[in-house]
């Protein structure tokens, strides 16, 4: 009996040793991660993430925000370089996600050269913009005004690619004289690696886009072209989920003709990595906060956006969507706070450091289990509700101690979501626990709290949702 379990424990180790891999990229605003998943266990063999710092200033501003493309991918090679060769060798496919509604142009044919480096094959940016990113504010409600009104149930913002493509029409003309071709810094990673000379993108990204009608799959061609936008630039659409192409080179070690994924949204993919049952809803809780489940397949949007509307819906996979409450208002109220207080401290000569005043901050509230202070907890407004900005009340001098306030905050922020997306309505959906992660609940111990007092679901914790790990699991279970 013993030497049958020790042959089979040597089977196991050595199916381990030539299973395939999946490759899964991220690449997110401020950082790059790169994981390696056994395509057999799907167990995460390794995993490397490197920040990009890749912001450059813009004549146009504080409210341009712009990166460096070049340093994108560099951070990306980086991390690919740290993978372990022999499990390079052995990668099929890749998936790739990466930062939303974000615009970056090129040259068809020209957007980048490859060359031999240290670790092998790398391709190098030539002819491309810088990424417009979609934190960019330079198109104000006024210039949105302007632009024409899309066939689309999710509603048009700044950042969006579409709306930043009219914006450089309208005052930088020139630049756009130099390109010929549009994306997302992700679509762009995946037509390197396939060799295309037009990119494609998925309906993630497209919705992100704007003017893009997720019933029929489809641009808004007729709209846009009315108004003049160049419809050529507009990547060609391919199901989420589908295969673009294949790895035209031997790229750091990773074999030539590895099937390459369309590129997905960092969200869907984040929500597919810890959404295991279809009964699940996933909150995350960071800076700002998502809360999202999955709607049966029979279900369609609106035609039209709702703009007072605190639920949106967004695409996800094999034709479902996912309805999801995104509050600008999250572990940002917290972080303000203390802000608040050492600013105030420094004001009376003291200097405090930030962690020992959100620690003594939470401590403080461990000890109230109530308050009867009320806080409005949206000083940076909401989508549905820009006016809407933060409150306190019910003071009175028996509830203005800081484990008082910060216990008021902390239920202030839950009940904001509770707002835009009710406990009930999760229930009455077929919702039967929530999938919770983020920085800012792994670190406060009262938030939690306050989460599991007001949605009465099962709750169950996450350290992180892994935007990489999950589009490497769409990979993998793609046929």
């Amino acid at each position: 009996m013993q030497h049958f379990q020790q042959a089979l424990q040597l089977k196991v180790i050595m199916q381990a040793q030539y299973a395939p891999c999946v490759l899964g990229l991220d690449l997110g605003t401020s950082s790059v991660k790169v994981v390696l998943l056994d395509a057999v266990s799907r167990a995460v063999v390794h995993s490397q993430t490197q920040e990009t710092k890749a912001e450059v200033s813009s004549l146009d501003g504080e409210q341009a925000r712009e990166q460096d493309v070049g340093k994108i991918v560099s951070a990306l090679h980086y991390c690919i370089a740290a993978m372990p060769k022999e499990h390079l060798r052995r990668v099929t496919r890749i998936g790739v996600s990466g930062q939303m509604h974000g615009v970056m142009m090129w040259k068809s044919q020209e957007g980048c050269k490859w060359q031999m480096s240290e670790t092998g094959l790398t391709f190098q940016p030539v002819e491309t913009s810088h990424l417009v990113t979609w934190q960019d504010g330079r198109c104000h409600h006024e210039f949105l005004a302007t632009l024409p009104q899309p066939d689309s149930h999710l509603n048009l913002a700044t950042g969006f690619g579409c709306a930043t493509i009219f914006w450089y029409l309208k005052y930088r003309p020139q630049v756009l004289q130099t390109y010929n071709v549009a994306g997302t810094i992700h679509d762009y990673v995946v037509a390197a690696l396939c060799g295309h000379d037009k990119p494609l993108m998925s309906a993630h990204n497209a919705a992100s886009w704007g003017y893009f009608n997720t019933k029929s799959g489809t641009w808004n061609l007729q709209i846009l072209k009315d108004s003049g936008f160049p419809i050529c630039w507009l990547p060609i659409i391919m199901e989420s989920g589908s295969i673009a192409g294949k790895t035209t080179h031997e790229w750091c070690g990773v074999p030539e003709g590895a099937e390459v994924g369309v590129a997905l949204g960092d969200f869907q993919c984040s929500v597919y990595s810890c959404m295991s049952e279809k009964t699940d809803a996933v909150l995350n809780i960071s800076t700002s906060a998502q809360l999202t489940f999955a709607l049966p397949p029979a279900f369609q949007p609106p035609d039209q956006p709702n703009p007072s509307s605190s639920v949106a819906y967004f695409p996800y996979l094999d034709g479902i969507y996912l309805a999801v409450a995104a509050a600008l208002n999250g572990g940002n109220i917290m972080s303000t706070f203390v802000g608040m207080l050492k600013q105030w401290m420094h004001e009376f000569g003291m200097e405090v450091p930030e962690s020992i005043i959100y620690c003594q901050t939470i401590n403080s509230a461990l000890n109230v289990d109530q308050t009867d202070l009320g806080v409005q907890a949206t000083i940076f407004g909401e989508r549905h509700l820009p006016g809407q900005l933060g409150s306190i009340t019910n003071i009175s001098p028996s509830n203005l101690s800081l484990g008082q306030m910060t216990r008021a905050l902390c239920r202030g922020i839950i009940e904001n979501l509770q707002a835009m997306l009710p406990c009930q309505r999760l229930v009455e959906s077929g919702v039967r626990r929530i999938v919770s992660s983020g920085s800012a609940l792994t670190r406060n111990q009262v938030l939690r709290q306050e989460l599991e007092k007001i949605f009465t679901l099962p709750i169950v914790y996450k350290e992180t949702v892994d935007s990489a790990v999950g589009v490497a699991l769409v990979m993998i279970d793609r046929k």
